[in-house]
Parts: structure tokens; C-alpha cells; sequence
């Protein structure tokens, strides 16, 4: 079984004299920073010059800099913003100012993996990845709790990135909640997949097609919204407090019968694990990769096309309409601040 490390595994107190750029501050970067920060890490932070983070940045009381300038500055850089943005702006404004014994950190994968970045060998590279969205990286820290992390050292070169890397998710609060290590590249294998079998791609496809064919049958598109979208969150709560055996507990024993008897027809398992099958091929030897590549590349197309298609679809329309008139409707607990 895999190591897991907790609070007591992690010194937190190897990041003591040590400044740390977060290069970023969108989601994950202000969470980052912030928890640091609250944990009496001195950071920084790396931006754009011009880019509408800066002032916000500035406004959260942090010294901002260039990348360029934040990287010669510091002993660690976490770079989080986008993938598909990294790797030119590691060759353009990180590697030219890397000294050796610095560190290079990752939240995910994606560009070790596929060699789009490639460090000098006499510096440490580790991954400290929450799975969990950044605004809730900092709303569980603040609540005294913590989002799970990975972690994997890519590179030991000062023999001292392991305890720098239990470190850094200590003081972003992941140690209170589990620290699995892994390696860079199972990491990004496995969270492409999740990603685009089950987490996004999967669950978006399934609740789509349940919202139209309720429609297409004849039912009001509100009520098909809210049984096959609005309740998904629902579900999906109880099972992430209590597994799918708790989910059972708490729901309707019809409900879980046809979970039992028409789950395996909406989904038949050859054919599923088939299709799985081939997207996690497509991820291990590259092809994924290549295409997101190129796609960013040559001007986003079919990303953007997609983008407006889905916008225009009948569930996202009644969607929003309907969470218009909820009761919460200001509230917000996503970041929509960009890097």
C-alpha cells in the first residue's frame, strides 16, 4: 500500500529562512499564498507584468514581482497557472534565473510528465498537489482543516526535497488531512483519466444525455435539471462523507434498488471499460498531450467551439435561471481571480 504521511511526518520548520514564490494567483495560487503566509512562511509572488492579478495580489498585502524577478528572489517556485502556459514561460522567464540548489514545484504533472519542462539537474523538483479546487484549499484551512495531498520528488538534488515538499503541503494545511506520495508521472496519468472518464467528462456527458431525454419524452426541462444536475451535488456529498454504502443508507430503498438493476444498462461494463481502456492509452503514451498541445497552438478551435456550444445547450440555460432565483444566489465560494 502507499505511504501516507500526517502533520507529525511533516517539519514544517524546513521552510524556516527560506522564501517562496508562487508564481500565479489565480485559484490555487491565492490559496497557496495565503496559507503560507497564515502559517509564517515568508512568500512572494510571481505575475505577469500587467496581468489583473497583480493588484489583487498586492491588495492581499504580498510583494509582487516579475516571474523573472520573483524566481532569482526565492529558494522555492510553485508554478500554478495554467498548464498549456507553463512551459513557455519557464523557458522565458524561470530557467534563465535558476541557481543551483533552488527548488521547482508543481501542483500537477502535466509538463515533467511530457517533458514540455525539463529542469537542470542540480535542482530539486517535487509536486505538492491538493486534490481538491483552490477555494477549497483555503476555506478548509481556514476552518482548521485540510485538503489531501500527493506528493512526488521528481529530482532530489540537495537531498533535502522530500522535506521540503511535506513541508510546503504542511503549511498549506494538506498534512492535517493525508499526503499520499506517488510520482509525477502516475499522477498525471491518473488525474487526466479521472478527469476525463469520470469528474468532468463522464459525470457532464451522463447528467446531458439524463436531462435530454427527459425532455425529448416530454417532461418540463426544470424538472429534468433537477433530477439528473441539481441533485448530483447531493449525491455526491454523501458519498465523499460516507461512501456508497452511506449514499444507500441515506437514500429511498427504491432509489437503490434501481441503482442495482438499471445502473449496469445505462452503463454496461464491456463497453465502458473498453472505451476507459483506450482514453487511458491515449493519456500513457501521449496522444492526449499532443492534441491539448497543439490545440493551444493553433488558436484553441475546437476548445472554444466547444466551449460556446455547451453555453448554449438547454440544461446550462434553465440552470442558471433557476439558481437566479435560489435564496443563495450572491453566494460564492468559487475564486474567479486569473493569473
Amino acid at each position: 500500500m502507499a505511504r501516507m504521511y500526517y502533520e507529525k511526518d511533516c517539519d514544517i520548520n524546513k521552510l524556516n529562512g527560506k522564501t517562496i514564490a508562487i508564481v500565479g494567483y489565480g485559484s490555487q495560487g491565492h490559496a497557496h499564498a495565503l496559507n503560507l503566509r497564515d502559517s509564517g512562511c515568508n512568500v512572494i509572488i510571481g505575475l505577469r507584468e500587467g496581468g489583473k492579478s497583480w493588484p489583487v495580489a498586492e491588495k492581499d498585502g504580498f510583494d509582487v514581482y516579475t516571474v523573472a524577478e520573483a524566481t532569482k528572489k526565492a529558494d522555492i517556485i510553485m508554478i500554478l497557472i495554467n498548464d498549456e502556459a507553463q512551459a513557455d514561460m519557464y523557458k522565458k522567464d524561470i530557467a534563465p534565473n535558476l541557481t543551483p540548489g533552488k527548488a521547482i514545484a508543481f501542483a500537477h504533472g502535466f509538463n515533467i510528465r511530457y517533458k514540455q519542462i525539463v529542469p537542470p539537474a542540480d535542482i530539486d523538483v517535487f509536486m505538492a498537489a491538493p486534490k481538491g479546487p483552490g477555494h477549497t484549499v483555503r476555506s478548509q484551512y481556514v476552518a482548521g482543516k485540510g485538503v489531501p495531498c500527493l506528493i512526488a520528488v521528481e529530482q532530489n538534488a540537495t537531498g533535502q526535497a522530500y522535506d521540503l515538499g511535506l513541508a510546503y503541503i504542511a503549511g498549506i494545511g494538506g498534512a492535517r488531512a493525508g499526503v499520499l506520495e506517488t510520482t509525477m508521472d502516475q499522477e498525471t496519468e491518473t488525474d487526466l483519466f479521472g478527469e476525463q472518464a469520470v469528474l468532468c467528462g463522464g459525470v457532464v456527458d451522463l447528467m446531458r444525455m439524463g436531462f435530454e431525454t427527459l425532455v425529448e419524452a416530454g417532461y418540463e426541462p426544470v424538472n429534468a435539471y433537477f433530477e439528473c444536475i441539481h441533485e448530483m451535488k447531493l449525491i455526491i456529498d454523501l458519498i465523499n462523507k460516507a461512501g456508497v454504502e452511506g449514499m444507500n443508507y441515506s437514500i429511498s430503498d427504491t432509489a437503490e434498488y434501481g441503482e442495482y438493476v438499471s445502473g449496469p444498462r445505462i452503463l454496461p461494463e464491456k463497453e465502458i471499460k473498453e472505451n476507459m481502456r483506450a482514453v487511458l492509452k491515449d493519456i500513457q503514451d501521449g496522444t492526449f498531450a499532443g492534441k491539448w498541445i497543439a490545440e493551444n497552438k493553433n488558436g484553441r478551435t475546437f476548445f472554444n467551439s466547444k466551449r460556446a456550444q455547451l453555453a448554449k445547450h438547454p440544461m446550462e440555460i434553465v440552470g442558471k435561471e433557476l439558481r437566479e432565483q435560489m435564496l443563495w444566489k450572491s453566494d460564492s465560494d468559487l475564486d474567479t481571480a486569473s493569473n
